[in-house]
């Protein structure tokens, strides 16, 4: 038997706005539909040909208050709609800071990878707690993905050549469908896997304390062995920029102009660092792009970010301890 719910349940923070936004839209479009529907039945019944019950010498060409109220009254309603939805986007995708729970997500036909902070790894099974912000950190190794759980009202493009984020405070415990929605071959409706939500203590016992290198120790040493650290060594008169702090600053290239340090121009500045020269320093870095997988892009990242002594980090259940022993297995992968 079809197991179909009407709709799916709402298991997010975020999903409890989005469903109030959903009925409220299908409520005005049933009510306005109604209207125009039956209203266009009365008066074609009313007024069919041959009917002598009604009177038309007198028939109205225009009615001035009629007119208004059905642009206005709609026009006010879809103002009104639209601030409602602005301020559901802007709450869900605008960043957090700290506190959250920070998942690497590598989309690959066809399945999903996913990485934890303290190194744990999971394909198409997501473990998240519940009650805790969780920020998804995304990317692709071959074509455009999407990150769908209808459960929590999230969807998430994942693009290659760039990273996206997005977030969800799952609330309610239990086992939810994550989709990629978006057509990614032949194979894309195989591409199906679970977002499994625990309460906090029994997230923390799956997770455990130690489970191998973190993204950012897997950076660390991946950063040593493509010799990295032989240019960017902080000290006075080196080859390439410190990165002892970048993370989230400002920083100044060639021309004058000003970006922010975030995790796409940390990307950018791997693939292709010719892209954004930094000011006093010249373009001989070589691209790594080809060289180094999307998922050890996102280890040398965390790494860089770890470097940063201001930026809010994201932090795991509880303050999980890390090994200092990075295996070479994870360090070549």
């Amino acid at each position: 038997m079809w197991n179909i719910p009407f709709v799916p349940p709402t298991a997010s923070q975020e999903a409890v706005g989005i469903s109030w936004l959903y009925w409220v839209i299908t409520a005005l479009s049933v009510f306005f539909g109604g209207i125009v529907l039956f209203g266009a039945i009365f008066l074609a019944v009313k007024y069919r040909a041959g009917n002598q019950n009604v009177d038309r010498s007198n028939a109205t060409d225009s009615d001035l208050r009629l007119e208004l109220s059905w642009t206005l009254i709609p026009l006010i309603l879809a103002i009104a709609i639209f601030g409602w939805a602005a301020k559901l986007y802007g709450d869900i995708y605008a960043p957090r800071e700290g506190g959250y729970y920070e998942v690497f997500v590598v989309g690959k036909q066809w399945m999903w990878k996913f990485q934890h902070p303290n190194g744990k790894r999971e394909i198409n099974d997501l473990h998240v707690p519940a009650g805790r912000p969780v920020k998804l950190t995304m990317g692709s190794e071959d074509v455009i993905h999407n990150v769908y759980v209808p459960a929590f009202r999230m969807k998430q493009d994942v693009v290659p050549g760039r990273w996206t984020r997005t977030w969800f405070n799952a609330v309610k415990p239990g086992v939810y469908r994550l989709f990629c929605n978006q057509y990614c071959g032949t194979n894309h409706s195989k591409m199906i896997g679970r977002v499994i939500v625990m309460e906090p203590r029994e997230f923390q016992a799956w997770l455990g304390d130690e489970t191998g290198a973190t993204p950012a120790q897997s950076g660390e040493a991946l950063f040593a062995k493509l010799a990295c650290n032989t240019c960017h060594t902080g000290t006075s008169g080196a080859r390439g920029p410190s990165l002892v702090g970048l993370f989230g600053k400002k920083v100044r290239l060639l021309g004058g102009k000003e970006v922010l340090a975030d995790e796409n121009y940390i990307r950018e500045s791997i693939t292709n660092p010719s892209a954004k020269i930094v000011e006093g320093y010249q373009p001989i870095m070589p691209s790594f792009q080809g060289l180094v997988t999307e998922e050890q892009l996102m280890q040398l990242t965390a790494y860089v970010k770890s470097l940063a002594q201001d930026s809010p980090q994201s932090v795991s259940p509880s303050d999980l301890s890390t090994t200092n022993a990075v295996s070479k297995e994870v360090a070549t992968k």
